[in-house]
């Protein structure tokens, strides 16, 4: 005779007939269903920071997930190499996640990030296209916990201690401190770029921390219990109106005077008064000013601005003009803190640069715009 009694998961299992191709039966259909948002979320977040990295139209859709050992991981990675963005779940109990893509997707990824096409790719990915493919991944994976955190009611989610690799898939498995036979849950995600070859990427957990995230979400997403209704108040009789006696002559006549209310004191009533706008230029200041003047700060004089892709940025060398946002002979300004106090022209001082000053804003701004 069995003493134990079957869980939800296991009855779940039982239910579907052993038909289940997620396999195993840790992954109930109602855990898979939860995990199903999971990935919708991250395919949300994927289509919103690649579209607006690479400035095309992205369509990123789940197409499927699973529960297989981990060690059959390699076997669903397109070519030989797997780019693997490794983090830690902090808020969710530190839980090991791995965002996989293969060396194709990495480089087009990367290429779009550095204002490519992703039509001619490196046949080999370097250090330059994985530092640019881990940072498109990071911002997506900001993008996702973000959006998830609202489905666990608030709870701040981040990935910590993150890092990628290139790794080749003959040798690799995504949690190598586990033991290949570990259950791990896949949630694959389908990416569309304008104009760019599809690729993939694979949301991959353990599945004992998958479902401490379902535990969690469903924890957060549970309806309030309804207050037990009040009690019905009981039926009471309502007490029998008293007959009324007929009034004597003495009692029908007029009330007695009721004693004058005490009168409320006058209230002196007269128009505001607004205090004059300007006036001198230390109306902005504290009173306790002195206390910080012997306080240094930087000062920073600024030639110009300008804006440019990061492949422009990767393309410039030596001989290379930088056109700024200012016209010959404009005044240069002069910041502190990175607030601007003043504007002047560049002269020179022995063999050193310097400032004339021609301009200066009000003190009562500049006092404002440091934020004392």
């Amino acid at each position: 005779m069995v003493d134990e009694f079957l869980n939800q998961d296991e009855i779940d299992a039982l239910l579907s007939g052993g038909n289940d191709s997620s396999s195993g039966g840790s992954l109930s259909q109602d855990a898979l269903s939860v995990l199903s948002e999971v990935a919708g979320i991250v395919a949300s977040a994927a289509g919103n920071v690649i579209g607006m990295l690479a400035g095309r139209d992205v369509s990123a859709e789940p197409s499927e997930q699973l529960e297989i050992p981990q060690s059959e991981m390699p076997g669903r990675i397109d070519g030989g190499k797997v780019f693997a963005y490794s983090m830690v779940l902090n808020g969710l109990d530190s839980a090991p996640a791995r965002l996989l893509t293969s060396e194709k997707g990495a480089l087009a990824l990367a290429d779009l990030m550095m204002g490519g096409d992703a039509k001619e790719l490196p046949a080999e990915a370097n250090d330059l296209y994985l530092s640019a493919a881990q940072e498109g991944l990071s911002q997506l994976i900001g993008s996702a916990l973000t959006s998830l955190s609202g489905l666990l009611g608030g709870a701040r989610l981040s990935g910590d201690s993150s890092s990628s690799n290139l790794e080749d898939v003959s040798t690799w498995v995504p949690f190598s401190s586990e033991s290949g036979d570990i259950p791990i849950w896949v949630g694959k995600i389908d990416l569309k770029v304008e104009g760019v070859e599809p690729f993939s990427l694979d949301i991959v957990m353990p599945v004992s921390n998958a479902l401490n995230l379902v535990a969690k979400i469903k924890e957060a997403t549970a309806p309030e219990p309804e207050a037990a209704p009040e009690p019905a108040p009981s039926q009471t009789r309502s007490p029998q109106p008293q007959p009324v006696k007929a009034s004597s002559p003495a009692s029908s006549a007029a009330p007695a005077a009721m004693p004058p209310r005490p009168q409320a004191p006058p209230v002196d009533v007269k128009p505001v008064e607004f205090a004059q706008l300007g006036g001198s230029e230390f109306a902005g200041s504290p009173g306790n000013i002195d206390l910080i003047v012997d306080i240094p700060v930087r000062i920073t004089v600024e030639l110009g601005r300008t804006r440019k892709t990061i492949g422009e940025v990767l393309a410039l060398g030596p001989g290379s003009v930088v056109e700024l946002n200012k016209m010959a002979g404009e005044p240069v300004d002069v910041l502190v803190n990175g607030k601007l106090i003043a504007r002047g022209e560049v002269v020179v001082i022995d063999e050193s640069f310097g400032i004339r000053v021609t301009e200066v804003v009000s003190k009562a701004e500049r006092i404002r715009s440091m934020g004392v």
